[in-house]
């Protein structure tokens, strides 16, 4: 059975960052928020803030584990932060990942982020990103320290 998982991420910067990371085997529900493609996340930057939290809240469902994908502008992120809230609420594994050495759509690479202050707050660690497969393991970690 697969794994459900929620990934937050700075959308505007770091969705082709994560793109070359999702479709994890044994890993399914990845999309942050709903956020499906940039159609969806256009719709929901329009709406109110209440909206995009209902939509980050119903995206939270029937996960176990979150992962947070830290990228050069992360931290202090209003929703990245709403979503640690939520899943530290709902007993989610955290996880935080760093991407900031993947390229981007135009080739580059970005300077490390700070790792958000409620992910570590929660005791959560943090890893650098090196492979689809050690992705995998820390998020079996995450789960299991959350007793999921």
């Amino acid at each position: 059975m697969a794994r459900r998982v929620f990934f937050s991420f700075h959308y505007q910067r770091d969705v082709w960052r994560v793109n070359q990371i999702r479709n994890i085997p044994n890993i399914a529900g990845s999309a942050a928020a709903g956020f499906q493609d940039a159609s969806l996340w256009e719709e929901a930057k329009s709406k109110s803030d209440a909206a995009v939290e209902k939509l980050i809240d119903d995206g939270l469902k029937n996960t176990s584990v979150t992962v947070v994908f830290i990228g050069a502008k992360t931290a202090g992120r209003k929703f990245i932060n709403y979503e640690i809230e939520k899943s530290i609420e709902r007993g989610n594994g955290l996880v935080g990942i760093q991407i900031h050495h993947l390229e981007d759509h135009n080739g580059e690479t970005d300077g490390v982020g700070k790792t958000p202050a409620k992910l570590s707050a929660a005791g959560a660690k943090v890893y650098k990103y090196l492979n689809k497969e050690r992705l995998a393991e820390r998020i079996e970690e995450a789960a299991t320290a959350a007793g999921n």
